[in-house]
């Protein structure tokens, strides 16, 4: 039935759905347009918060762009590569090669968004090489194990409202993971979909003579090229001790942050550790820029459309429209049903804010009064509102641009699959919020 299902959702994806700029620029104008049209905004305004916000996101998309690059380079190193492909050897067939690559993406996931990002798509392409399978699905079975990212270790909303001081400690004071990320609940709607979304993906897998394949060759990086020195320069480009002077005091320094200052792992943090275990495994600077100049071919689409991005969730937030649809959602909701419309408002918003940190300060003041008036347990509310910024990545082709970049394909290519596991994903989480 799956199988079936999933054939007209990717050619209605194939058919309709634009390149990811070209999904931005529309946004663009659905936000500005409505900012004026429900908010009553005028033009000028809307324009000016556009403006005032477009740059507002440099340093994610400069973090973004480096998580892509340095996973990339860690992933293309020696060792990296014998790992993933000791892994991709367990496949014997089309069927293991969705199912493993679906579980290593939802495991690295849970563990970082980041790194489950950058890991599913690289072991995407080790699995073509070995396994004929068809490609579309291969690489959006590993990007649907984004989904549990913000159910997570990582997840945004529940760190944050974790940490001292936050911006609504006033109001529910410190929550500890304990009631977020690792409460009955939450555990459930990640087990269930860590059993649900593997088997989905085997499921849609299509006929032999319905499956596009990829020439394994095309995914063969050129091999490395053997360097005659003859220069003191090229010495120092070629010198594993250079690497690894630099190199290991990076890696003592992740030992110290975690080991001896209990640090937690942030974004930044993973792209050090990202960064630094690049250079030492692939032990030369020549090795690491080469690996380098491969890497960064696939940042166009994250460099050009983070900042259009940016401009969107300032109209968003400065006009009040994001707060105007989350209480729209809110309004007739119910003790047992604030759960479930706080995390369809959230996947709803998530379309035009794709950022956790940055929703949870658009939704926090209307879900927690909310919650609170209602009686509803607020770690619960929270999770709800993570869920649905998480859920509606399968729709929105934001976070999959890293994926695509490395994998070689364009959104239309997997969100097809993508709208099947939005469909199946959105009742499994629904029913853990509400019922579990």
């Amino acid at each position: 039935m799956l199988k079936m299902l999933s054939r007209p959702a990717v050619k209605l994806v194939e058919r309709y759905l634009p390149d990811p700029f070209i999904f931005v620029l529309l946004l663009t104008l659905i936000a500005a347009a409505a900012a004026i049209g429900v908010e009553r905004q005028t033009p000028l305004a809307v324009m000016r918060y556009w403006g005032d916000g477009f740059w507002n996101l440099l340093t994610f998309s400069m973090q973004m762009l480096l998580v892509l690059v340095t996973g990339f380079m860690l992933a293309s190193s020696p060792p990296a590569k014998r790992l993933l492909q000791r892994l991709a050897g367990l496949a014997r067939h089309a069927g293991h090669a969705i199912l493993l690559v679906t579980f290593v993406s939802l495991a690295a996931s849970w563990i970082n968004w980041g790194f489950g990002l950058v890991v599913g798509a690289l072991f995407a392409k080790e699995l073509a090489r070995m396994v004929r399978v068809d490609y579309r699905l291969l690489v959006a079975s590993a990007y649907s194990g984004f989904v549990v990212w913000h159910g997570g270790l990582a997840g945004s909303i529940p760190l944050t409202i974790a940490t001292e001081g936050h911006f609504t400690a006033e109001q529910i004071g410190v929550i500890s993971t304990g009631s977020t990320i690792f409460a009955f609940f939450n555990l459930a709607i990640v087990v269930c979909l860590f059993i649900a979304i593997p088997l989905v993906n085997r499921a849609m897998l299509p006929d032999d003579k319905e499956s596009v394949y990829i020439d394994p060759k095309l995914l063969d990086e050129s091999p490395a090229s053997r360097v005659r020195i003859t220069r003191p320069a090229e010495r120092l480009e070629n010198s594993v001790t250079l690497a690894w002077l630099v190199g290991i005091p990076g890696i003592i320094f992740l030992l110290d942050h975690f080991a001896l200052r209990g640090g937690s792992l942030n974004l930044n943090i993973v792209n050090f550790m990202f960064l630094f275990l690049a250079i030492v495994l692939h032990r030369t600077p020549r090795s690491l820029l080469e690996s380098l100049n491969e890497a960064i071919k696939g940042g166009a689409g994250i460099v050009i459309q983070f900042p259009f991005y940016a401009g969107i969730m300032a109209i968003m937030v400065q006009s009040g429209l994001a707060e105007t649809m989350s209480e729209a959602l809110v309004s007739f909701a119910t003790e047992a049903s604030l759960p479930f419309w706080s995390f369809i408002s959230a996947g709803i918003v998530n379309l035009f804010v794709p950022s956790g940190g940055g929703q949870w300060a658009v939704q926090a003041p209307v879900m927690l009064p909310a919650a609170e008036a209602l009686g509803v347990d607020v770690s619960r509310v929270a999770m709800a509102v993570a869920w649905g910024d998480a859920w509606t990545n399968l729709l929105q082709p934001f976070w999959a641009l890293p994926v695509l970049a490395i994998a070689g394909l364009k959104a239309k290519d997997i969100m097809g699959y993508c709208l099947i596991q939005l469909i199946i994903t959105g009742v499994i989480i629904s029913v853990g919020l509400t019922w579990f």
